[in-house]
């Protein structure tokens, strides 16, 4: 069981906006806050660098505007812009002022002070699947929960994906190799061994109740009242993976708990 912040993550159309949404309602019911696509990590790795703070400049438009272009969704979501643009406009008068010691440790008090009214934080952002040392630096307390899906399940999903996406793969072919790429790191990383700090969860059995089970110990949450969106998409049988695509499906059910 644990109350440390809690990052969900996983390939795109794995199943991880509706998780997201259940955390989002069991957060809420003990006083916390769990935004979906909060990304906050994920922007401060890109603009509070290092060099930013000796530059003393900030660039806390371009958050705002990454932030708000695509807004996070959650039932605290208008609150948590709130915060979070309160505290990086005083992060960009601190670095101004020179009273940052260094960058590291201002994105780790950023996104400590944008969730601090909670009892408890969590966010989900399918992107830090990709920037694992990043995420741990920003927030290195945070139990990593990886939600995993058939390759052929998310491939179909992909393909009749709507919507202005330029970085959406437009052949089975390509949708398989990205699929490989995003699980890549974290087969890869040696945090995502530790038990008491990571978690895999199947989509299917997610679905099924077993793996929510599996998560409601892990983040000691009641998330039963609020899992009627976890529902796996009927579809035919999936066809035989390619042996490259086996293997990292394979790897990733060995780990999940």
């Amino acid at each position: 069981m644990t109350t440390a912040p809690l990052v969900l993550l996983g390939a795109q159309r794995s199943g991880t906006t509706a998780l997201a949404a259940a955390l989002d309602e069991a957060f809420r019911a003990v006083g916390g806050v769990f935004t979906i696509n909060g990304k906050l990590p994920y922007v401060l790795h890109r603009w509070c660098t290092e060099q930013d703070v000796r530059a003393r400049h900030l660039r806390v438009d371009e958050m705002l505007h990454a932030l708000r272009r695509k807004p996070p969704l959650g039932g605290h979501r208008d609150r948590w812009l709130q915060v979070t643009e309160e505290v990086l406009r005083d992060a960009a008068a601190r670095v101004a002022a020179g009273r940052v010691p260094d960058a590291r440790s201002l994105r780790r008090d950023v996104v400590r002070r944008a969730y601090a009214w909670g009892t408890r934080f969590g966010d989900k952002y399918n992107e830090y699947l990709l920037e694992l040392d990043a995420l741990e630096a920003t927030v290195p307390d945070a139990h990593w929960v990886l939600l995993v899906r058939h390759p052929a399940a998310v491939v179909e999903s992909v393909l009749r994906w709507p919507g202005d996406r330029p970085w959406r793969p437009v052949t089975v072919e390509d949708a398989l190799c990205k699929w490989i790429a995003w699980h890549e790191p974290w087969l890869s990383h040696p945090r995502t061994w530790d038990t008491e700090r990571c978690t895999v969860l199947e989509y299917g059995e997610v679905c099924a109740g077993p793996g929510v089970a599996t998560l409601a110990r892990v983040a000691d949450l009641d998330l039963a009242p609020h899992t009627a969106g976890l529902v796996e998409r009927p579809g035919p049988p999936p066809a035989r993976l390619p042996a490259d695509v086996d293997a990292v499906w394979r790897a990733l059910l060995g780990r999940r708990s």
